[in-house]
């Protein structure tokens, strides 16, 4: 997204949604409203959607709700949703929903180590391609003569989507490798030129991954030499995860289709701890909506344990993506500060802190 224009109010549509979302994203709200003259004064528009919601009114993503974001809301924060593991008539997934509506048409999911923890040392970016692949949820069940049952889903790829996903991956490279060089820049893991790596499996499914590959390499091809300066490899998906957990350092920016990305990047938050540390934005020409990569966790809903630092890290990155780099900076070094000191942290952490008390530490480093 193009660089902030001045304004005088920053107003943020906030869809806590079901389950842990209702306490996290009261912990972003938090610490937007702790920045003071680093962002516009944030004012915060609370919008329905979720489950929940479709139980009480039997609509997961009201009009009213998909309007106001349209028309009055400058960015969002979604929380996170509890979708039902079988099929419920009427219900569909608000999130999926929303991508849509909004044409958000790219999930970036950052998932880095704090230099000084344990574990391996990563610093990647797994983009997301957000709209198609089988998350279309074209599905049918077949009868079939003998009295079994076919089910069949669909799965839908096309060139336009796959090259405008390829486009921000390589933009998105081109951005880390220029902040990276930046006299005065924090050090990083990664070392060398910055790099896209393609995932997909067209070794078996060749029509629609060989589109995918085919488009993603086209907009390095036809750029006419604006990204030369970035390397950019293949991996397929299986060996992908492979190598990801042994040598995740390797990679910089990896593209990938929907239901790829949403797999890899979710197994990637173990080589940093915790789903409760990773963040995303859905992120598309004109809007951003910051989401954190866990579930909506409905075995600690309601007990106050729930990691808020995906959340807050989430908020940073939606700030980065409208250009409030400077607030995410800050943000995310008070977040690396509490993990650092390791004093305290949530259950999925090894911890025995609230939700509260580690937003009260992350407010304290700010």
């Amino acid at each position: 997204m193009a660089a902030p224009a001045a304004r005088s109010a920053l107003r943020i549509g906030m869809i806590p949604a079901d389950g842990v979302g209702k306490e996290v994203l009261p912990a972003a709200q938090r610490v937007l409203e702790s920045l003071g003259s680093l962002i516009p004064k944030p004012e915060f528009v609370p919008l329905l959607a979720g489950w929940e919601e479709f139980q009480r009114n039997g609509k997961a993503l009201p009009d009213e709700t998909v309007r106001v974001l349209k028309e009055e809301c400058d960015a969002a924060m979604f929380g996170s949703v509890q979708s039902p593991s079988h099929k419920v008539p009427g219900y569909s997934s608000p999130i999926v929903a929303l991508r849509k509506h909004l044409d958000l048409y790219a999930n970036i999911r950052p998932v880095s180590s704090v230099p000084g923890t344990p574990g391996k040392d990563v610093n990647m970016v797994i983009v997301r391609e957000n709209t198609e692949c089988l998350y279309i949820k074209k599905e049918e069940l077949r009868e079939n003569a003998d009295g079994s049952k076919t089910a069949i889903a669909y799965r839908q790829i096309t060139s336009n989507a796959s090259e405008r996903v390829g486009r921000m991956a390589f933009e998105l490279a081109l951005r880390r490798g220029a902040e990276r060089a930046a006299p005065g820049a924090a050090k990083t893991f990664w070392q060398g030129p910055p790099k896209v790596t393609i995932v997909h499996k067209s070794n078996v499914l060749s029509v629609t991954d060989g589109l995918f590959r085919e488009s993603v390499r086209s907009v390095k091809e036809n750029s006419g030499g604006r990204y030369d300066g970035v390397d950019m490899e293949e991996q397929l998906v299986d060996s992908m995860v492979y190598r990801m957990f042994r040598e995740p350092e390797v990679f910089d920016v990896a593209v990938a289709p929907n239901l790829y990305g949403d797999i890899i990047s979710d197994g990637a938050a173990a080589l940093v701890g915790s789903l409760g540390l990773v963040p995303s934005v859905n992120a598309g020409d004109n809007f951003v909506m910051g989401e954190p990569v866990h579930g909506s966790a409905p075995d600690i809903a309601g007990k106050g344990i729930a990691n808020p630092i995906a959340s807050v890290r989430s908020a940073a990155l939606m700030l980065s993506s409208m250009g409030y780099t400077d607030a995410a900076a800050k943000i995310n070094a008070s977040v690396d500060q509490v993990i650092l000191e390791n004093k305290v942290a949530t259950p999925d952490l090894g911890g025995k802190s609230t939700t509260n008390e580690v937003t009260e530490a992350i407010l304290k480093n700010l």
